[in-house]
């Protein structure tokens, strides 16, 4: 039985990494075909939406602090998703989920229902959730899996002393604040730190990357391929484990 049992993780890695040296060259056609800025970091000015994240700051803080009573009810982040256990450790950073690359968590919108409308009224959204951070916690260096979305946080709780709490993105050091969306593309290595005695808290969205007609049908397929892979069908089987365990 072992021997037959062998070759399944073995396969297994094979995909995975064939996948990889995919996706690292669907990131370079990506950027060819993109409308937006390819940098590391990108500007704010080049979406229209971000004012609009920005107005709901607020209502959408209002709803976290109320998540963040009951801490224990939001799970680690791999909790949800094992691909994550090399950058999530213990209850250190927690996510709580309301869209999984284009699916959405009902009963989390309905907790969060400002949240959810703001979420929805953003064009080509695919991927939302609180992502907290644990005092004192880094994120070690990792890199997404396509350029097909960009990332956004809009920035909900951030320490007092600020300057200990920081992104780094490729070569870039950003620091966030309260009510203000930054923008990056995060197949360029990225890592967090929390130096802190203080919680750090983020909407953070994956939205998709504007593209020109080939650049939209192609981003589609990367999209519909992650969707139909384990790194997004695991979570979210996951998740609704953990939401019935944990009822609202």
């Amino acid at each position: 039985m072992t021997a037959t049992a062998r070759p399944v993780p073995l396969l297994q890695r094979l995909i995975k990494k064939g996948g990889k040296h995919f996706l690292r060259w669907a990131g370079g056609f990506q950027a060819r075909h993109s409308l937006v800025s390819t940098t590391p970091v990108i500007a704010n000015t080049e979406f229209s939406w971000v004012t609009k994240l920005e107005q709901a700051y607020t209502d959408i803080r209002i709803e976290l602090d109320s998540l963040l009573e009951h801490p224990e009810d939001i799970p680690a982040f791999h909790q949800l998703s094992p691909d994550q256990k090399r950058i999530s450790r213990g209850d250190n950073w927690k996510t709580y989920a309301f869209y999984v690359y284009g699916q959405r968590v009902d009963d989390n919108c309905a907790l969060c229902p400002r949240t959810a409308a703001v979420l929805d009224s953003l064009p080509g959204m695919k991927t939302a959730m609180f992502s907290i951070l644990a005092p004192h916690y880094h994120i070690p260096p990792h890199k997404g899996p396509t350029r097909a979305v960009i990332r956004a946080h809009l920035a909900l709780k951030v320490p007092t002393d600020w300057q200990k709490v920081w992104i780094r993105v490729d070569d870039k050091i950003l620091n966030w604040k309260e009510g203000e969306v930054m923008l990056f593309d995060d197949t360029y290595e990225h890592e967090v730190r929390n130096d802190t005695d203080e919680t750090r808290a983020v909407l953070f969205i994956d939205i998709d990357r504007p593209m020109d007609g080939i650049g939209t049908l192609f981003n589609r397929l990367i999209i519909r391929l992650i969707q139909a892979s384990s790194y997004v069908k695991q979570p979210l089987k996951n998740l609704t484990a953990w939401n019935r365990e944990h009822p609202h």
